[in-house]
């Protein structure tokens, strides 16, 4: 063989492996990167997820702050726009409605100083809804000025992402010890 020849066979050579080289890395890099962006939205999805669970337990808490400071406005804007509020004094919609059904039922300022503990959150967030379930104490004054619970219950809530925040849904409060406490011969069993 020529020298002309030989060089130009070993070029030819040398361009074919770089070829085959930069093909399998092609390949290598293109099987390898949907795996690392799976990874990568999964992490991605666990931090949504826990940012979402704490601004809930936010939401949760605000409820029972704005409630007990009776600022009404605050708290009817934790509803959704067809939010839902129901308990034993009745059941409304809409924000609007329940802040004129609640300076309705609880009106003028909270003089006695009376507050919900709220705890117990259990919350579940698929996407842009979430359910919570919850338990809600009210505490009120009692004898020589002493904190006493008056009732005792939970919140069933449905959540949902509205305009970017976590709102209401669907909130039932349920009263499990009443004012008064439970009928006597409930103590019993």
């Amino acid at each position: 063989m020529a020298a002309g020849t030989s060089s130009k066979m070993c070029s030819t050579m040398a361009r074919v492996t770089v070829f085959v080289i930069a093909l399998g890395v092609t390949l290598q890099l293109q099987t390898a990167l949907p795996g690392a962006q799976s990874a990568t939205e999964r992490l991605a999805s666990r931090i949504q997820r826990i940012e979402d669970t704490q601004e809930i337990e936010r939401l949760l808490l605000n409820y029972g702050r704005h409630l007990d400071a009776r600022n009404f406005k605050a708290y009817s804007l934790l509803f959704a726009k067809d939010g839902v509020w129901s308990g034993g004094m009745g059941t409304v919609q809409g924000p609007a409605a329940i802040q004129a059904f609640m300076e309705k039922a609880i009106p003028g300022p909270n003089a006695v100083h009376n507050y919900h503990v709220l705890s117990n959150f259990v919350i579940d967030v698929n996407g842009d809804s979430a359910t919570a379930w919850s338990r809600w104490q009210f505490v009120i004054p009692g004898p020589n000025n002493s904190a006493v619970v008056g009732q005792s219950g939970r919140y069933d809530d449905t959540l949902v992402r509205e305009d970017g925040r976590w709102k209401f849904k669907r909130r039932v409060a349920s009263n499990d010890i009443p004012g008064g406490g439970p009928p006597r011969d409930q103590l019993t069993k």
